[in-house]
């Protein structure tokens, strides 16, 4: 079990997975894009009920539970529940942390940036490149100089909001490191500071399908060094953005590994069993983000449905599977244990 956080109360975070099969886009490293762009998507569409959502938040109140996520696969802003879930968020004061393909669907920025930003810790947008030919190359559907120009204008709000006294919420990019982007890393850290983004997060490509096996890097030791030499390059543009006198964003998970495609970082414990939890769109409950858990392949710990969050927290299968997660097949060679893994 993890050691970082008890499993008693409850979660401190919670991904509600409202809408997996809602996007504009159709990235090739996204399951709902694959779907997309092969015609596989549901129909209808996996979407949870916003009374469902509602009912987990209120049953939460008074928890431990802290931070609310909507749909990390999918994009949230998609959802019709959205703003019924930020405004029940707000009045129990949880925030929310929010992870968006940066088109803006509906309100468009400026709109999207007044409802979120008072309500959330973070606001993620995903951002894989520099440049418009890799960055609409990898997200399919995007125009990158209508998104370089949407970050500026979420950035103005988050500054008039946090010069009002509005909690100031944080902006990232973060960045799915591949062998298609490797190169512009150091490239969208720059971009990234002179744009005022806050953080700069690098999650590396998880080959979930055989056609992305040639796009990780972690593949292979010439791999692996395209990707260490793209780390020292992306902090000194972080340290040359300080030292010509702006802010530089704070990189995350830029950690060299080392050239051993087998083992080349070691495992930590897991980020999420005992600590966070999902919830499906259907109500199922989840420990953690991987697709064996979406597939219950960890084990069926029940559906929020039927019975409310905490009980299922604390029912027995959910706690037999926390306790002994870690000699779970899956969870042994799990990439989430590992730097950039999440």
């Amino acid at each position: 079990m993890s050691t970082n956080a008890p499993l008693a109360g409850g979660p401190w975070r919670l991904t509600l997975v409202t809408n997996p099969d809602d996007c504009n886009l159709a990235c090739a490293m996204c399951p709902c894009g694959v779907a997309r762009s092969e015609g596989r998507v549901p129909r209808p569409p996996r979407r949870m009920d916003p009374a469902l959502a509602c009912a987990i938040l209120e049953e939460r109140r008074g928890s431990a539970l802290v931070e609310v996520i909507p749909s990390t696969m999918g994009e949230p802003l998609l959802w019709p529940g959205l703003p019924v879930l930020i405004a029940r968020a707000a009045a129990q004061g949880v925030a929310l942390n929010v992870t968006t393909n940066g088109t803006w669907p509906g309100l468009g920025s400026v709109g999207w940036a007044e409802a979120l930003l008072p309500a959330s810790r973070d606001v993620k947008i995903s951002w894989n490149g520099a440049t418009a030919a890799v960055a609409e190359a990898i997200m399919p559907g995007l125009s990158f100089a209508r998104a370089v120009e949407d970050v500026r204008a979420l950035v103005l709000v988050r500054d008039r909001l946090a010069r009002a006294g509005t909690r100031r919420c944080t902006v990232t990019f973060q960045v799915t490191a591949q062998e298609a982007n490797v190169a512009e890393l150091p490239g969208i850290v720059a971009l990234a500071a002179r744009l005022g983004v806050d953080r700069v997060k690098l999650n590396h490509l998880q080959p979930r399908f055989p056609s992305l096996a040639d796009a990780s890097l972690r593949r292979s030791a010439d791999a692996i060094g395209r990707w260490n030499t793209a780390v020292r390059a992306a902090r000194g543009a972080a340290d040359a953005a300080q030292r010509a006198g702006g802010v530089a964003p704070v990189l995350e998970n830029a950690v060299e590994l080392r050239p051993d495609p087998a083992d080349p970082a070691p495992r930590g414990p897991c980020p999420f069993a005992g600590r966070e939890a999902w919830v499906h769109a259907d109500g199922r409950l989840a420990p953690c983000p991987h697709p064996a858990a979406a597939r219950g392949e960890l084990g069926d710990f029940g559906s929020v449905d039927r019975t409310p969050l905490g009980e299922l927290w604390a029912g027995t299968p959910f706690r037999a599977f926390v306790a002994g997660h870690l000699e779970h097949p899956v969870c042994r060679t799990c990439p989430f244990r590992r730097p950039g893994g999440a």
